[in-house]
């Protein structure tokens, strides 16, 4: 681990570019709903559980993306799976839940506003469905993977697409603007069943495959090419860093893709698992508050003519 450090520069290690930018997202949002809140809205302030989701969202985001995870990423593909979970299947829930509702609300309406096709088609389910699933699906076929890595900003690219699509996806799931959603109840948890569904096969490749999959990963010439982005101009690639130097336990190419393919899967499981749990703890309470509301049909009707 120590080589890891001697190696590696400071701007691969700990990726202060992405670090200035979750900063300045972080500034404006404590500015948004603290300093000029009272321009936009009448609302209740945020709660300091609604900042904890938010920064947590932010610092999933960079775990997924910076930090020294992802030069690690580009050395033992389980880390770079766990790295997937944690940008599109952390960050994005936290900052859904996270951001006040009036906010959600000015955004929905400036969109239908300005550009109403292309919200009607962001914002359909089926296609948040589709386009995060065949994204993330696309990623992991072997040839596009090594495409990628070898491409720092295609990568990128393509990152930020996979997650505009996970915000898609998310906003059905978990409903931030009941009034503006095309999914209610039950056909929420339907619609995360069928996340968990779609994003399988992707699972399934990397944990079954019975062969290493990935060139990064496998060839040492390709991984020098990759790693060639991570480390300071000039500098040599160690092979001994080749396959994580002994990180992991050493394990070897094919047992290191399994047990990428395993954490992402079961990551994927828990979160989608305490999504259908607050999904159906909300639908109890609005039936619970349904059922307690006294309407004026439910008064008994000599009450009603005796008054």
């Amino acid at each position: 681990m120590e080589e890891l450090f001697e190696v590696l520069s400071f701007r691969a290690l700990w990726t202060p570019e992405l670090i200035a930018i979750l900063t300045l997202v972080a500034v404006a949002y404590f500015l948004i709903t603290r300093r000029f809140r009272s321009r936009f809205t009448t609302e209740a302030k945020q709660t300091p559980k609604q900042d904890i989701m938010f920064l947590g969202g932010l610092l999933s985001l960079y775990l997924g993306w910076g930090s020294p995870l992802y030069s690690i990423g580009h050395m033992l593909v389980s880390i770079h799976m766990i790295q997937m979970v944690f940008a599109y299947f952390f960050a994005v829930p936290l900052f859904i839940l996270a951001l006040p509702k009036w906010l959600l609300s000015n955004v929905y309406e400036w969109l239908g506003k300005k550009v109403k096709p292309i919200r009607d088609l962001m914002f359909h389910p089926i296609i948040g469905l589709i386009f995060f699933n065949a994204l993330f699906s696309i990623y992991h076929i072997p040839v596009v993977f090594d495409f990628l890595m070898l491409r720092p900003g295609v990568h990128s690219v393509y990152e930020i697409f996979m997650l505009v699509a996970s915000f898609m996806m998310w906003w059905h799931m978990l409903a931030p603007l009941p009034s503006k959603q095309y999914l209610h109840d039950f056909r929420r948890i339907i619609y995360i069943f069928g996340n968990g569904i779609l994003i399988t096969p992707a699972c399934a490749l990397i944990i079954f495959s019975g062969t290493a999959l990935y060139d990064t990963y496998t060839d040492l010439n390709y991984w020098s090419q990759v790693m060639a982005f991570c480390i300071p101009g000039g500098a040599a690639v160690p092979a001994s860093m080749f396959g994580g130097f002994g990180f992991l336990g050493g394990l070897d190419a094919y047992s290191d893709q399994q047990l990428g393919g395993v954490a992402m899967k079961v990551g994927q499981e828990l979160v989608y698992g305490t999504t259908i749990g607050f999904v159906f703890k909300q639908w109890l309470q609005k039936e619970s508050h349904q059922e307690g509301e006294l309407t004026i049909s439910d008064i008994p009707s000599h009450i009603k003519t005796n008054r």
